[in-house]
Order: C-alpha cells, then structure tokens, then sequence
C-alpha cells in the first residue's frame, strides 16, 4: 500500500464524523477512496501511529479518516 491508491474499507468500522450525520454512526464498511499519506512522523520525530493511513472518502461531502492497514484492501 502506497499513497495514491484507490483502497476499499474491508472491515466494519463505525465512525461518528461523517459528513451530514455528525454524532450518528456510519459503517465504513466498503466505502472506497484514496490514501492521502502515511503517518510515520510528527515535527520531524517519528511516531508510531495506531491508525497511520490517512484515507480521503468520495461522499457527497468528502472527508477523512485514519485506518490500519488490515482495514483496507488495494482496488486499482
């Protein structure tokens, strides 16, 4: 997985900041979108992030999200 790849959600996972439905829960699960980088430092010190792959969503309303890496699954 690098960034710039289109990634599928394969697990359900319930997120509470989806656009239009802020504090209602929304299954990710088989949304598509990109990845838009990876967390690996902050102000130049490295990190250790449990969620580092930052994935931006096509809704009606874009928006992002971190995942782990055996969330998502490669799609093109």
């Amino acid at each position: 997985m690098k960034v710039g790849d289109r990634v599928r959600v394969k697990a359900s996972i319930t997120v509470y900041h989806y656009p239009k439905k802020i504090h209602q829960a929304v299954d990710l699960q088989g949304m598509e979108g990109e990845i838009q980088k990876l967390a690996t430092d902050y102000e130049g010190k490295p990190i250790s992030a449990n969620f580092p792959w930052h994935v931006k969503f096509d809704a009606e309303k874009p928006f992002f999200t971190h995942l782990r890496e055996d969330e998502l699954e490669v799609i093109s």
